[in-house]
């Protein structure tokens, strides 16, 4: 997933290593967001009112800033919900310590299919649930993956030498790769991002990365990707043919009323959801009406005063089909575009389900970071989601074969 917006980013210096700080962790200092404290409509003066249903904890709003990383905020975001859930507390994870890892198993991957893959800084939920199983994980405060100067992530420049020192590597001016290809790569990865720690000190003790992830008592194995589309049979796994799925990693396949079953079962039983979604859309709103519809009308068809009025004033939503879903993934007019955290669930005054949708571009936007997501919407648009494997219903769990 990546962000289509940030494919324009802004430039970044080149800053040694040497300038890297670290941002500080706040555990249990007021960084849990509770939904009630969010508005109960998406905008002043909208004639929406939202009545929460569920309310599942969460931490503070993050912001992704110039940089196609969302998959790895809202996994984190995801984890991080999971060890409140799991009644570990209150944690702020390091989000660049996996982008880190990830850049250099995708500089793998892009040489070892000679650049005929994608490169960049987009991933899949997977991508952190593989780097906690394969390098452990580490608080923010042990690792910001940012020059000093620096507050919010940006990525272009970072991106943009990476890929070129690929390229010219891949054009082989020896016959055969230098052997010393890696160590050059992680050097400028390094030098824009830091080392990551091989041990740091958080709260009075000394952890690695594994060792931190162990105490947390985080499963990598108990988190699985679900999507719903028929070109692949059900009840089964393919792998997602999305553009960011460098790691080729599989999503369990099931009907989309079992989607929706899922979803709503695990956020009624506490859990919370790590949202793959298109948000291209005429009916996603998240930054100017907190708010992502699917009208009975067709929103492309509207004057710009219907589509305000439709974010404005509630209307009744489309019924979704399978075959809706599918023919809108197989003409790329649904692609991946976005990940989030689904928090909780809320009904409008015409009784219509909402998912709570928790954001990392900040909290500038009228519900704080946070917005609404009809269930028209999710059911339409979705490209996947990751789901805790004991929040599945268990007769689909067992149709799952999990």
């Amino acid at each position: 997933m990546k962000q289509k917006i940030w494919n324009s980013l802004v430039g970044l210096a080149l800053i040694a290593s040497g300038a890297i700080a670290q941002s500080p962790d706040k555990p249990g200092a007021g960084n849990v967001s509770t939904i009630p404290d969010i508005p109960t409509t998406n905008k002043a003066g909208s004639k929406y009112q939202f009545t929460i249903v569920k309310d599942n904890g969460a931490t503070d709003v993050k912001n992704q800033f110039h940089s196609g990383t969302c998959w790895c905020y809202s996994t984190q975001s995801f984890l991080e919900s999971e060890l409140m859930r799991m009644g570990k507390g209150t944690y702020n994870l390091s989000q660049m310590f996996v982008i880190h890892q990830m850049y250099m198993l995708k500089a793998e991957h892009y040489m070892r299919y000679q650049g005929h893959t994608n490169f960049g800084d987009g991933g899949e939920p997977h991508d952190v649930i593989n780097a906690l199983r394969m390098y452990g994980v580490v608080p923010a405060s042990a690792y910001s993956g940012m020059p000093a100067t620096m507050e919010k992530p940006e990525l272009a420049e970072l991106d943009n030498v990476l890929h070129a020192m690929l390229d010219a590597m891949l054009k082989l001016p020896e016959g055969h790769l230098d052997p010393n290809w890696m160590a050059a790569y992680q050097g400028a990865l390094d030098g824009y991002m830091g080392k990551v720690p091989t041990e740091f000190t958080y709260q009075g003790k000394t952890y690695t990365p594994q060792s931190f992830a162990k105490s947390l008592g985080l499963n990598a194995d108990d988190y699985v990707e679900i999507t719903s589309f028929t070109h692949h049979p059900f009840y089964s796994k393919f792998i997602l043919e999305v553009p960011d799925n460098f790691e080729n990693g599989e999503a369990y396949n099931v009907p989309i009323e079992d989607l929706q079953k899922i979803t709503d079962n695990a956020l009624t039983n506490g859990y919370t959801i790590e949202w793959g979604s298109d948000v291209s859309e005429s009916g996603f709103s998240a930054r100017n009406y907190s708010l992502a519809i699917e009208p009975e009308a067709e929103m492309g068809n509207m004057t710009s005063a219907q589509k305000d009025s439709v974010f404005l004033n509630p209307v009744p939503q489309k019924k979704i089909t399978q075959e809706m879903r599918q023919e809108a993934f197989d003409n790329l007019a649904t692609t991946d575009d976005h990940g989030m955290q689904i928090t909780g669930l809320a009904k409008d005054q015409l009784g219509q389900e909402y998912y709570i949708v928790k954001n990392s571009w900040g909290t500038s936007n009228y519900c704080k970071g946070y917005f609404y997501v009809s269930q028209a919407f999710y059911l339409y648009k979705t490209t996947s989601i990751m789901v805790n494997k004991n929040a599945i219903p268990a007769d689909i769990r067992k149709k799952m074969g999990i």
